[in-house]
């Protein structure tokens, strides 16, 4: 048996909160909205893409927001994801712990903990050579 890598990850939302979650994860970060399956889409929530894996915005009640546990962005451009979030009104915070990682961590519309990062250019160099 053999793990082939992530499919999507699964946050919690409000039910109601498609619409603010839409604006956050499409507008202000730019993921696609995907289409649910018509059973699923009954349930609520909002399906995104976030390259090759999926971010899924599940309804669950009551809704209790993540605020340790939480999906990590790949980002190309750190510091124009963090100017855009902060546009947006949502508060940047920056975290240096880990060594050749550029990274910050917010909060959605509903609550939910959220990093992107960016990785050290030299770093992204070696991971591509060892593909």
């Amino acid at each position: 048996m053999t793990v082939l890598g992530m499919h999507h990850v699964q946050i919690a939302c409000p039910a109601g909160s498609e619409d603010v979650m839409r604006a956050f994860y499409g507008d202000v970060l730019g993921l696609d909205e995907l289409p649910k399956p018509p059973a699923l889409a009954a349930r609520g929530g909002v399906w995104f893409a976030a390259g090759a894996q999926e971010l899924h915005c599940g309804v669950e009640d009551p809704f209790v927001p993540a605020r340790k546990a939480h999906p990590c962005l790949l980002v190309a451009d750190i510091e124009a994801m963090a100017e855009a979030v902060a546009k947006a009104g949502a508060e940047v915070r920056w975290d240096e712990n880990v060594p050749g990682v550029r990274r910050f961590h917010t909060d959605d519309p509903v609550g939910n903990r959220l990093e992107l990062q960016q990785d050290d250019p030299e770093r992204q160099q070696v991971g591509a050579l060892l593909g």
